[in-house]
């Protein structure tokens, strides 16, 4: 009983002091000197929700994958317009884009010239580059993923929370063109700035010794649009599977290993989803892009990459000489390993990867990304063993997992590293009393301002949605969860 009390409290403090953060955010008027009206009238009634509304007007333009048309974005609290600012906006994702009825969205903020220009909204760092980001619905198939519509907030959140750079997120309502369309998550795009993945800049003509060693973003993930340089009416991405699977020299360099650490033997580059592609690892170069990256910055990472991967193949584990850390931030390849593996996050290590090497620095994993199918409904992994056995379990796919953590994992000293590190977290931000409260707290936020209900209005499966249910069995998977790895790490 008197753990129960002290949740309780630990909830109502909490409940109160993030609906005090959303209520005191600063949202500064920047790219107009016109009056900001004080109210207005929205698609859906909000009565005196907290949760800050979006409207979005294209004037009539179709919104297009690429490229972005123009827009204007107004921001309001308490039906109070707070601030408004042109746009770019184009729907984002691939698999989602495809797979979901609730498009999420990219968007610039512009100048009146629509020139990107950076802009601040709530407490965030003022940025040009912005995301909307909805869960997936399928009206078809009568399917939802994460009934929550926290996955991506509460990893984000809990990474921040363990001291590293994640998405700073905000939930929103969203209308564009006057048709209200839910409950979306408003978040930072990953991208190379000062206040994000703060690595030093690199122009094509910084080849000198010093310079050429940073910084770089790397990801592994699917190819898309952008990478590919469609330009596609929008019909075409309905069905654009094969560009997922496209990788090519000018943007993207493979491993010389294959996911179990054998040297590869066949050419790179080969068609979408050809029969060995399951065995290739590719890497994205996202900063510099494909464009701005130099031939000797591209030879200098790939060889990079290579030289690390070697070393942490040939290093022989039964004695203290390591050789493969003198090629990464071992801290960081921990925490990226412990919040992909305690949010059951499927895609982790394989796609939507994230790593970036600062200048005169080892390589960092992270930031961490993309949880929309992990926790509770992440059903290609058992919910007692480890996200990076992915292999085990699935034969077939296209993305199949790196041999980078399962070989580290059979090293003692990565293990004593995950060992301390877990400790630590366990009896701070990663407690089941941290994790249950954030759940809780978040969920309270939602409910008491409408927002669930008035999203699960919009989109109608056909049934009731039991958010109750929803929200209990997210609570117990992250108690399982996080309990069966106790006993796991601490066995290490």
């Amino acid at each position: 009983m008197k753990r129960q009390n002290r949740t309780l409290s630990f909830r109502s403090i909490g409940y109160f002091l993030l609906l005090s953060l959303v209520i005191s955010v600063g949202c500064k008027k920047t790219t107009t000197d016109d009056p900001l009206p004080e109210t207005t009238t929205f698609a859906v009634e909000t009565g005196d929700s907290e949760i800050p509304y979006l409207t979005i007007d294209t004037r009539g333009i179709q919104i297009e994958n690429e490229p972005k048309i123009s827009a204007e974005l107004k921001i309001f609290i308490r039906k109070n317009e707070v601030q408004r600012t042109p746009i770019g906006i184009e729907y984002r994702g691939s698999t989602s884009f495809r797979l979901s009825d609730k498009k999420s969205f990219g968007l610039e903020t512009w100048n009146a010239a629509g020139e990107d220009t950076d802009v601040a909204f709530f407490d965030f760092p003022a940025e040009e580059d912005w995301i909307l980001n909805g869960h997936i619905v399928s009206l078809g198939d009568r399917r939802i993923q994460d009934r929550t519509l926290m996955y991506h907030y509460l990893g984000y959140q809990l990474f921040r929370n363990m001291g590293r750079y994640a998405s700073r997120c905000r939930f929103v309502e969203l209308e564009i063109n006057g048709v209200y369309e839910g409950v979306y998550v408003f978040m930072e795009k990953l991208k190379r700035d000062g206040d994000r993945i703060a690595v030093k800049s690199l122009g094509p003509a910084d080849n000198d010794p010093s310079s050429i060693t940073g910084g770089y973003i790397l990801k592994i993930d699917k190819t898309s649009g952008g990478d590919l340089g469609l330009q596609k009416p929008l019909e075409y991405y309905a069905d654009n599977w094969a560009d997922d699977a496209t990788y090519r020299e000018e943007f993207s360099f493979r491993s010389r290993y294959d996911i179990t650490g054998q040297p590869l033997s066949f050419e790179p580059y080969g068609p979408p989803y050809h029969a060995n592609q399951y065995l290739e690892t590719y890497f994205l170069y996202e900063y510099p892009d494909a464009e701005d990256v130099s031939a000797e910055q591209k030879a200098y990472i790939q060889d990079y990459i290579h030289q690390f991967e070697t070393a942490l193949l040939e290093d022989d584990f039964s004695t203290e000489l390591r050789t493969y850390t003198d090629y990464i931030d071992l801290s960081s390849f921990v925490d990226y390993f412990l919040i992909n593996e305690l949010c059951r996050n499927v895609d982790a290590y394989r796609l939507s990867t994230y790593m970036h090497k600062d200048r005169g620095e080892k390589l960092k994993m992270g930031p961490v990304w993309d949880l929309n199918i992990g926790y509770d409904t992440g059903d290609r992994i058992p919910w007692d063993d480890w996200v990076i056995n992915y292999n085990q379990y699935v034969s077939s796919d296209a993305w199949m997992m790196p041999f980078w953590w399962t070989r580290l994992l059979e090293d003692p000293v990565f293990r004593q590293a995950v060992k301390e590190r877990w400790a630590e977290l366990r009896g701070g931000v990663l407690s089941t009393t941290a994790l249950l409260d954030l759940v809780d707290q978040t969920a309270s936020y939602l409910v008491s301002n409408g927002g669930i209900a008035r999203n699960y209005t919009r989109w109608d499966i056909g049934g009731q949605i039991n958010y109750d249910g929803a929200i209990r069995s997210l609570k117990n998977f992250l108690e399982l969860r996080s309990q069966w790895m106790d006993g796991e790490i601490n066995a290490f």
